[in-house]
């Protein structure tokens, strides 16, 4: 199970770091054409919501790896599942329609797993 748990923070930290850097990185008249959302919020609320996901990525594998306040793993997945949620309730205001909240619903069950698994029977 401990394999597991390191496959889905791996791909979750992949995940988060992939969407994470784009938003802070790419302009945001060109982010929009992405991510229609987007439209809906400040430069600088895209970006922070960028730094929010690639800290949480830097959150699910740094801390397991070096052995330094492995605390943080489940931590960080929960934040992560947080961000879903809350991205999840954006798009269904927003009338996105359900199709727009399953990658929300897929992200926040694999982030769930990893904050289960790192907080109960599998602590690093």
């Amino acid at each position: 199970m401990d394999i597991a748990l390191w496959v889905v923070a791996g791909l979750l930290a992949a995940a988060f770091l992939a969407a994470g850097l784009m938003k802070i990185t790419t302009p945001k008249a060109k982010l929009v054409e992405r991510l229609p959302w987007a439209a809906d919020y400040s430069d600088g609320a895209v970006k922070g919501i960028g730094i929010v996901e690639v800290l949480g990525a830097i959150g699910l594998i740094l801390p397991g790896i070096t052995g330094i306040a492995p605390i943080l793993v489940p931590i960080a997945a929960v934040g992560l599942a947080i961000v879903m949620v809350l991205a999840a309730v954006m798009h269904l205001r927003r009338g996105d329609g359900l199709a727009a909240v399953v990658p929300n619903i897929v992200l926040f069950a694999l982030a769930v797993f990893v904050a289960w698994g790192r907080f109960g029977p599998y602590p690093l």
